[in-house]
């Protein structure tokens, strides 16, 4: 990785002297997805700054958030990564807690990829096959039924005949937010099962999301490697990852197209893969000032030497925002968050 040495500004230094009694070291949690981006980030910010490399942790978005709203103080951390946006119950809870103010960091953007081992079939998906290979409930003949179906031929005819074994994320983490509305309840819409139980009373179709229970679905609690690791020991699964995972793992994995668009960098910055997500962190503006280096730590991420189009994060498979100018500015004036929409 080729990074830019930099030269500790007084104002760091100064940012070091005041907070000196503080916890020398910035604490980081949660998604997966944003973990090997951060990482870079802190590896290099222990390189280029007279402040020791951040402690940067994974275990889900959901997790992250909660641990970032368990308190104001030096036993709490200081970001929360998140690969899906913030809740209102999260911010209800960092309120009740004390944590009256977040500044929301959308660092670029990624998609959601559906892979398989790099020998296996190939896979053309649209959301409406997955709905119909993993929901407990399905239309067949115009009428919702309990899934039954073995095989992705059985779904789709012109899927490969193979076994439907699916490894997704588990509920904690932010990349299952998005596959359940993105591919579950996107594929539930385009069957009409959404429209057959909102006649049949569930108003919000809440059942779109209720997957079947007989081991064609499974919940990854871990990370990525994780799935990776469940795929090599299952040659017909499929499993879901995000896209700088797959690019760094592709001597491995095959990647299947969705609504006949193949995953990339660039087909995600244009709009056209339809399964695609902005990436965040979430930074706890009490600790600015008072954790040496949190403030240097963020100006540092978004700079353009970090989360530019030319620089380690996009080469690793970031998708770099179009208005990330914007979000400088606003990280610089550590302006926090509105109120969500």
């Amino acid at each position: 990785m080729n990074t830019v040495k930099f030269t500790v500004s007084a104002l760091a230094m100064a940012a070091a002297a005041t907070a000196a009694d503080a916890r020398d070291q910035i604490q980081i949690a949660g998604s997966s997805t944003v973990l090997p981006y951060a990482t870079i980030v802190a590896e290099a910010f222990g390189e280029n700054f007279d402040f020791p490399t951040p402690v940067v942790e994974g275990g889900g978005s959901g997790a992250g958030r909660k641990k970032l709203c368990e308190g104001v103080g030096e036993n709490t951390i200081d970001i929360a990564n998140s690969s899906s946006r913030i809740k209102q119950s999260d911010i209800d809870l960092c309120t009740q807690n004390g944590v009256n103010e977040i500044m929301e960091v959308r660092i670029g953007y990624d998609g959601i990829v559906f892979a398989s081992d790099i020998a296996g079939a190939e896979f053309a998906f649209t959301p409406a096959d997955w709905y119909g290979a993993l929901a407990a409930k399905v239309m067949k003949d115009g009428a919702l039924v309990d899934n039954t179906a073995k095989t992705w031929a059985d779904v789709n005819p012109a899927l490969p005949a193979q076994d439907i074994l699916a490894f997704i994320p588990g509920t904690k983490h932010g990349t299952r937010e998005v596959f359940d509305v993105k591919v579950l309840e996107a594929g539930c819409e385009a069957t009409g099962a959404a429209e057959a139980m909102k006649a049949a009373g569930d108003e919000k179709a809440e059942g779109c999301l209720s997957l079947r229970t007989d081991g064609a679905s499974v919940d990854i609690d871990g990370d990525y490697t994780e799935t990776l690791a469940r795929i090599d020991a299952n040659k017909n699964a499929i499993g879901v990852f995000g896209l700088s995972f797959y690019q760094n793992n592709t001597d491995k994995l095959r990647v299947a197209t969705m609504d006949g668009v193949v995953p990339s960098t660039e087909s995600i910055a244009s709009g056209d893969y339809p399964v695609s997500r902005p990436l965040y962190f979430y930074v706890k503006t009490a600790h600015l000032g008072v954790i040496p280096g949190l403030q240097e730590y963020i100006d540092f991420f978004v700079s353009d030497d970090m989360a530019g189009p030319d620089g380690p994060l996009a080469e690793y498979g970031l998708v770099s925002d179009p208005e990330l100018a914007a979000t400088q500015e606003m990280v610089a004036a550590g302006t926090p968050m509105a109120p969500l929409n």
